[in-house]
């Protein structure tokens, strides 16, 4: 899944599709999930479990992923990475800071989205129309689904270089039938290596019964049209 998406970029991916028996949480990260569900509990560690083995390959020693603001992982100094985790698949993605700036990944479900509103609450009306036409072309594909999981991948990538919330509404994507989305922000971005961030540019699988999506922002793409623009 996002180990052949991302297999060419500058990072490290660790993926499983089952929760290890030796997967074990640190006792800070313990009170995260301690009220929550085994099956959520289950997943978090799992998850965590693929970040320690992740960092591991790029000589960080293991220690506990706390949360920082608006709950987003506080990574070891001098790294990047993200997590996702849902019914039968969980991963992380790392990388050394510096030639990659920000990682956004997210897997869900490949199936419709549950509640139709949910897509009224997270879409424009143009992107509404744009994942009809596709629907047309390609009605395997569950393209809300899709568009759900491309815009928590935009959050999880914007929020460690801007530090502040972004919306739904708040980007406009532009999906592809060829595995690629663009993410225009609607909102003045941060400037990011020496470039107003404009925006995202990521990939997309369906595979297994799971949608994944991802962003991977390298240095050199700052500034890039789809990533950023000059700063003013």
């Amino acid at each position: 899944m996002l180990g052949a998406l991302l297999a060419a970029e500058p990072v490290v991916v660790v993926e499983t599709r089952e929760d290890p028996a030796d997967a074990a949480l640190f006792p800070e990260e313990v009170a995260y999930v301690a009220k929550a569900v085994p099956k959520r509990q289950r997943e978090f560690t799992t998850a965590r479990h693929c970040a320690r083995t992740a960092l591991a390959r790029i000589d960080v020693p293991p220690g506990p992923i706390l949360r920082g603001d608006k709950g987003a992982p506080v990574w070891p100094d001098g790294v990047v990475g993200s997590m996702t985790h849902c019914l039968g698949y969980r991963a992380a993605v790392v990388a050394r800071a510096g030639g990659v700036l920000s990682v956004g990944v997210d897997a869900e479900p490949a199936e419709p989205l549950s509640d139709p509103g949910v897509l009224e609450l997270v879409s424009d009306e143009k992107e509404r129309a744009a994942l009809a036409a596709l629907a047309v072309a390609e009605p395997a594909v569950p393209w809300d689904r899709l568009l759900f999981s491309a815009k928590e991948s935009v959050y999880k990538a914007w929020f460690p270089l801007a530090r502040r919330w972004l919306g739904f509404e708040d980007a406009h994507l532009d999906i592809r039938a060829d595995g690629t989305f663009t993410a225009e922000l609607l909102v003045e971005g941060p400037v990011v290596a020496g470039s107003r961030l404009t925006g995202f540019s990521g990939t997309w699988l369906v595979r297994d019964g799971v949608v994944v999506t991802a962003i991977v922002m390298r240095r050199e793409q700052a500034g890039r049209t789809g990533q950023a623009g000059q700063a003013g």
